[in-house]
């Protein structure tokens, strides 16, 4: 018997499914696996598998008991600046809202880093003043644009 884990996100207004088919439109490899809906007896609730490029997430949505918040967030380390540009537009597109550091929050309340692999790649230099600069610059940016922190760093 193999165990299956899954990140569960708890919606409350009834868009999980929407949500779900709209993350997996966004990023290859992805796809809704299952849904299931019941009455509880005390409302109706939704139950949404999805992969999104191949790490497992579950959406339950459930009425307003619990809400989304900052403390869980779908990170992506994408190939480059193209790929992070077009993610950050289409999660901040119809009311999604950008914050710092490539942290954004979609339309839904999900909370999303967004940064190119090239970031990685510098912040954890091992030249501890190249790591330094570019933490500073990217702490400066909503959306991660690696061209400026690299200038940042060649300074």
């Amino acid at each position: 018997m193999s165990t299956t884990i899954r990140t569960c996100l708890w919606f409350r207004d009834g868009r999980g499914l929407e949500a779900a088919e709209f993350y997996c439109s966004l990023i290859s490899g992805s796809k809704v696996e299952r849904t299931f809906s019941a009455d509880a007896g005390h409302g109706t609730f939704s139950v949404i598998d999805f992969s999104l490029g191949g790490a497992r997430y579950q959406i339950l949505d459930a009425g307003p008991h619990f809400t989304l918040t900052e403390a869980v967030s779908i990170s992506v380390e994408t190939p480059d600046q193209s790929e992070t540009d077009r993610l950050w537009e289409a999660l901040t597109a119809d009311g999604g809202e950008e914050s710092n550091c490539g942290w954004l929050k979609d339309r839904f309340g999900v909370s999303w880093q967004i940064f190119p692999k090239r970031l990685t790649e510098l912040t954890l230099s091992a030249d501890k003043e190249v790591s330094a600069k570019a933490m500073a610059a990217m702490m400066k940016q909503k959306k991660i644009e690696i061209t400026t922190i690299e200038a940042a760093v060649l300074k």
